[in-house]
């Protein structure tokens, strides 16, 4: 008995020692940056001196003087409002595709998902660049067909619509999680379907559609929590030119943070940002009731 409880003991120990790390990575870069950005955001710190308590005097001047906060809230949230939608339906009809069974299908899905392989990364970002910029690949097939060439980047109403662009092009996780969604289907609902003459487009509005709107749902959330927090597709490409009307929350966030030292102030806008973020994924969860299917709950 006294073996087994000196055996037990020893158990403990080794587990607490594996967790170890992961318990003390996640105090240090996690627990404690979340408590002391909390406090920065009531304080005036630009890291050269200690912070000097403010109260609220960051949220007034984020609120009320500061032009380009709600400038950049706004040109966030319709990046969020027209990306994710159509970054999803896109992924969607693109795993409805590769559903199918043909030949190379394995290579086709390896080679979609490439894109989201390689992430909003800088080298992507300046290659897209190069593509819209003025003397670029889209301007010269747009002038091999007899199209003047088009400024994307320069003109305040294409600008945006480029830095989307990018942001569907690289729709390859939502993809393969609505193709393995729709894998999972049951082939009897599809077979009983066919048995009652229900052609391809009914079956998928009928059976498709509902058995994976727990999975759009996922990709929802996922993909606004992850639009409301874009930054380097307008930091790398546009720098929140022209007119500021590419200026991402997150880049202006960054500016007065690490360009102009204002920490509290970058501290009040992240947990702002937080606030808004968590609002919205709220609002989605509240309205999953409405249209999300759950097999098991038979509604």
């Amino acid at each position: 008995m006294r073996r087994l409880k000196h055996f037990l003991c020893r158990e403990k120990v080794a587990g607490y020692v594996f967790i170890m790390p992961f318990i003390i990575g996640l105090f240090v870069f996690t627990v404690m940056p979340f408590f002391t950005s909390l406090y920065l955001a009531f304080t005036s710190y630009n890291i050269l001196t200690p912070p000097k308590w403010v109260g609220l005097e960051n949220f007034r001047t984020m609120f009320f003087k500061d032009k380009l906060f709600w400038q950049s809230f706004w040109v966030t949230f319709k990046f969020a409002f027209i990306q994710v939608p159509i970054k999803l339906l896109f992924s969607l009809a693109v795993a409805i595709v590769l559903s199918k069974k043909t030949k190379a299908i394995s290579f086709y899905r390896a080679a979609f998902y490439i894109p989201s392989l390689m992430g909003a990364s800088v080298a992507i970002a300046l290659t897209w660049q190069q593509l819209f910029s003025y003397h670029g690949a889209i301007n010269g097939i747009l002038t091999a067909l007899g199209i003047a060439p088009v400024k994307w980047l320069n003109n305040p109403s294409t600008a945006l619509g480029v830095l989307i662009a990018l942001g569907v092009w690289q729709f390859g996780s939502s993809m393969l999680i609505f193709l393995a969604a729709i894998k999972n289907v049951p082939s009897s609902y599809h077979e009983a379907a066919i048995v009652d003459g229900a052609g391809p487009v009914r079956r998928f509005f009928t059976i498709v559609l509902p058995m994976i709107t727990p999975i759009i749902f996922f990709n929802l959330v996922n993909q606004t929590i992850g639009a409301f927090q874009a930054f380097n597709s307008s930091y790398l490409i546009t720098q929140g030119k022209p007119l500021n009307t590419t200026l991402y929350y997150g880049v202006h966030l960054y500016n007065r943070a690490f360009v102009y030292s204002e920490m509290g102030y970058g501290s009040a806008m992240a947990w702002f940002m937080l606030l808004v973020i968590a609002i919205f994924t709220a609002f989605i969860f509240r309205s999953s009731s409405a249209w999300v299917y759950y097999e098991s709950e038979g509604n």
